[in-house]
């Protein structure tokens, strides 16, 4: 179902069919080492990652990450959208792409659309986002969007605290 369309994007609700792409995102160095190593191991692992995260999401909140394809070809690109998680209090924005689709304006276009998807369609007041203080891209596309830093926070399952950006 797709859900945002942009310039150059087409965002979607992610599918059992979609398993390949995310083993393969979830699996890359960047995603590792910024987001964490998810146990993504088998097509199957990422099946269950699915349903048990985006699908369950849609389901329960009307929201959750999409899949981030470019219009031109339908080749998948990244994932953006909005999470809801039991530890922060409110809805955050989080994206990821391949590395071979970074620098090319996707995750701004992305990021952008979503935040906007938000207000408008969602009509949240409030989008918050959490990165590592390491993660230079992250921080540079979130300010780019307009959001601000805030603070610092510690989820109990986190070793380092994490940077927590505001609208």
């Amino acid at each position: 179902m797709d859900v945002i369309e942009t310039e150059r994007l087409i965002m979607c609700h992610l599918s059992d069919a979609d398993a390949p792409f995310i083993f393969e995102l979830l699996n890359t160095p960047e995603w590792i080492q910024f987001i964490g190593d998810r146990g993504i191991k088998t097509l199957d692992d990422a099946k269950l990652y699915i349903q048990n995260g985006p699908v369950k999401s849609y389901s329960r909140f009307g929201f959750g990450l999409l899949l981030v394809k470019l219009k031109s070809d339908q080749t998948s690109v990244g994932i953006c959208g909005l999470i809801k998680r039991d530890s922060l209090e409110d809805v955050d924005i989080g994206f990821a792409f391949l590395a071979r689709y970074t620098g090319k304006g996707y995750a701004f276009e992305a990021a952008t659309s979503t935040l906007n998807y938000a207000r408008t369609t969602l009509k949240l007041q409030r989008v918050v986002a959490i990165t590592n203080e390491d993660n230079v891209q992250s921080i540079r596309l979130l300010e780019k969007t307009g959001l601000r830093f805030e603070n610092k926070i510690k989820f109990e399952s986190e070793t380092e605290p994490l940077l927590l950006f505001t609208t």
